[in-house]
């Protein structure tokens, strides 16, 4: 790997079949703590976190090379858009405009379609070593691009912002009204990747006291926020994601376990969202984020088909993904924090993720 400095690093990851090169850079905290950010989907591709003990692993799920990325789409460690989850119907109104778009999820439009940011190539725009490790991607999107109006100019900064967290920060720009709706899709286990361990023993704290029920396509339905209060979408104490994962629940069928918005403050400032433990490791996952909703999805769809890292078969729960974004078909919702994004305006969004240890050993 060619050494930029001290704290960051850069070099190839692969090559595209046309020849196009797929950058790697590494951003250095403390105590081995590391991020490794790719080009191709803007991707955390690894994410080395000390535990109790101080050993360090990597505990995003992903790919070792290029190849498996190109192989399957999975969405593993991604900049996923233009709009992050489902619309509706894949249509949704602006201006008067209807604006058709392909439907890659059932009846569906998600994570921006069949070739979405996920699957384009980043370029790097800036990086720096001090006095905080950084690198800066950048990304044109054009005017109808998945049938989506304007062209979108849009950028998202890694950056270390302590020894062991890692902040991501979104910005974009239009030439013409659209929706935007930009998030990281990172699988967070915390006992590793490569572990062998599900995460139906990790204990999830969400500070929401609301969450949008779905129909059976994922879609909201057509009715306010539900109480989280008494169901098993009650988190608001730290609660082992597994508890009641299998309860005889609409909503868990419908989700196939949890793949739902929970409803965070609107006021955008960058506050805590979420907190998850892993009982042997000690790791613990911080969220902060300013967007004003969080999905929580506990792997539902892995299946063991996915030969990821080392060789090993991604199977259901053996990840969990918190995304923070603006809540799901918002488009085709007025009710629901807007996605819109004008001319002059520019789009943000800044999360966190803050590790820390605890004992341990359980």
């Amino acid at each position: 790997m060619a050494e930029t400095n001290s704290r960051t690093a850069r070099d190839v990851f692969g090559v595209f079949p046309d020849g196009r090169v797929v950058e790697r850079v590494v951003l250095r905290g403390e105590n081995g703590f590391e991020a490794r950010i790719i080009t191709f989907g803007a991707a955390i591709q690894a994410l080395i976190v000390p535990d109790a003990a101080g050993h360090c692993d990597d505990i995003v799920l992903g790919y070792d090379d290029l190849d498996g990325f190109l192989r399957e789409r999975r969405f593993f460690g991604a900049t996923v858009g233009r709009y992050a989850n489902r619309i509706a119907d894949a249509r949704f109104e602006i201006d008067g405009e209807v604006i058709q778009l392909t439907a890659n999820n059932g009846p569906n439009a998600l994570h921006g379609g069949p070739d979405g940011f996920d699957r384009k190539l980043w370029q790097i725009t800036d990086i720096g070593g001090a006095p905080e490790p950084f690198v800066t991607l950048g990304h044109v999107s054009a005017d109808g691009e998945e049938n989506y109006p304007g062209r979108l100019d849009v950028s998202v900064t890694y950056r270390i912002t302590g020894g062991s967290e890692l902040s991501f920060a979104f910005a974009g720009r239009t030439d013409r009204p659209t929706v935007v709706n930009l998030t990281n899709h990172s699988f967070f286990n915390l006992e590793g990747a490569s572990s062998g361990r599900d995460i139906l023993d990790h204990r999830l704290t969400l500070f929401a006291d609301r969450f949008l029920a779905i129909d059976p396509t994922a879609i909201p339905l057509a009715e306010p926020p539900r109480a989280v209060a008494g169901t098993p979408f009650d988190f608001r104490q730290s609660t082992a994601i597994g508890a009641r994962i299998r309860e005889r629940d609409q909503q868990l069928r419908h989700g196939k376990g949890y793949d739902h918005n929970f409803c965070l403050p609107q006021d955008r400032a960058l506050k805590p969202a979420a907190r998850v433990e892993a009982p042997r490791s000690g790791r613990i996952l911080e969220l902060l984020t300013d967007q004003p909703g969080l999905q929580l999805y506990s792997g539902n769809y892995l299946d063991g088909s996915i030969v990821g890292k080392q060789g090993r078969l991604y199977r259901q729960s053996d990840a969990f993904c918190l995304e923070p974004q603006v809540w799901p078909n918002s488009p085709n919702r007025p009710e629901f924090p807007s996605p819109r994004l004008a001319p002059g305006e520019v789009y943000r969004h800044h999360t966190v993720y803050r590790f820390l240890v605890g004992r341990g050993g359980a």
